[in-house]
């Protein structure tokens, strides 16, 4: 299995640089390029000014510069800087607990109590300051944001850093803006048209605790929940598959960040007419798909598989970003999916070694039958 590089400015030609390559020169941390990280909470940080705290950029090359990931870790006792930016972030808590205060103004702050396992995204564009919460042990969250195409797109970090514009569409100030209390949005919400299994809110106080639906498309007999996080344009959700099942192999587009939440297993991730790759996975490792390759996901273990896939211009309420795909439809009818029926025999063989390996049973059979 290939390990994870740390990339060095001189390793990109300065006239292919964009400018989001130049503002991560410039922050001073760490940048990991990888497709595949074995351990978020173990990934090495250094000291990031900006932050106050200490970071690493995971860049990860299925993002494609569509969006990114860093990791930050709060000093036990110690909060980060006041931050304000104009693109979009999802915040993961690895570990630790502590607080988030939001505002727009001072007299006005949200203030809101977070630990390991919560999800929340900062609305666009308001004041945020993140504390830590015990004075022993450091806090360590994992980001994904839209830095990449925004910097690329405007390359003018004073209107992204210093922008004052008020986003009160976004966040209104108002009390229990993170109450984690959401919505189940039903086939026709507010004039937006879903196929179910989202969930609106703006804080999920527990993403590996969160109770999920039934979801058949991927196969597996898994169940899925999708997240719309303060009007955001990105997206988020969470899925689990049972012990001794696979999920079906498909591809999208760049950025999606899958971080797992439990289980045990690994992941198949190939582009068409290219060797399949597998990558071991455990709770806290994390691989990010290129965009319109080929993966898959194993439950290699006893317990059931959970991930978090956290992912650019995937909202459910604000489409229009990006290409569109079809990963629940046959590619046979012109979709993004694999059927059980048509993947290469490899797989199955691959499966049942790695179960045999620890002595657990697959369940796959009736599965394979019904996408004969």
């Amino acid at each position: 299995m290939a390990k994870p590089q740390i990339q060095s400015s001189e390793e990109i030609p300065e006239g292919a640089k964009s400018s989001y390559d130049r503002w991560v020169e410039r922050e001073g941390i760490p940048v990991i390029k990888t497709f595949f990280v074995e351990d978020i909470g173990k990934v090495p940080l250094e000291p990031w000014d900006r932050k106050g705290g200490k970071g690493a950029f995971l860049q990860m090359e299925g993002a494609g510069q569509v969006n990114n990931c860093y990791i930050c870790e709060i000093p036990p006792g110690k909060s980060l800087q006041p931050q304000r930016q104009l693109f979009e972030e999802t915040i993961y808590v690895i570990s630790g607990q502590g607080a988030t205060s939001v505002w727009h103004n001072e007299n006005q702050k949200q203030t809101f109590e977070w630990h390991a396992g919560s999800l929340f995204s900062p609305p666009l564009n308001t004041w945020h300051q993140l504390y830590n919460g015990s004075g022993s042990e450091p806090a360590r969250y994992l980001a994904v944001t839209t830095a990449p195409t925004m910097i690329n797109l405007l390359h003018n970090l004073d209107f992204i850093f210093h922008n004052d514009f008020v986003f009160n569409d976004r966040f209104d100030a108002r009390q229990g803006y993170f109450n984690g209390e959401g919505t189940l949005f039903a086939s026709d919400y507010k004039g937006f048209k879903f196929a179910g299994n989202v969930w609106e809110t703006n804080f999920v106080p527990d993403a590996r605790g969160f109770k999920l639906m039934e979801y058949n498309e991927r196969g597996a007999g898994g169940s899925n929940i999708k997240f719309e996080l303060s009007e955001n344009t990105t997206a988020c959700h969470i899925s689990e598959f049972p012990v001794g099942t696979y999920k079906k192999a498909h591809r999208h587009g760049a950025g999606a960040h899958v971080i797992v939440l439990g289980g045990e297993g690994y992941s198949l991730i190939w582009p068409d007419g290219a060797p399949i790759k597998k990558y071991a996975w455990h709770e806290g490792s994390m691989v990010v798909p290129p965009e319109n390759w080929w993966h898959q996901h194993f439950n290699a273990g006893d317990k059931p598989a959970r991930y978090l896939a956290l992912r650019a211009f995937g909202s459910k309420k604000f489409q229009g970003v990006g290409k569109k795909y079809q990963p629940a439809l046959d590619r046979k009818k012109g979709g993004s999916q694999i059927e059980y029926a048509d993947e290469d025999l490899i797989v199955r063989q691959w499966f049942q070694e790695a179960l045999a390996k620890r002595g657990v049973q697959s369940q796959m059979a009736k599965h394979y039958e019904k996408s004969a």
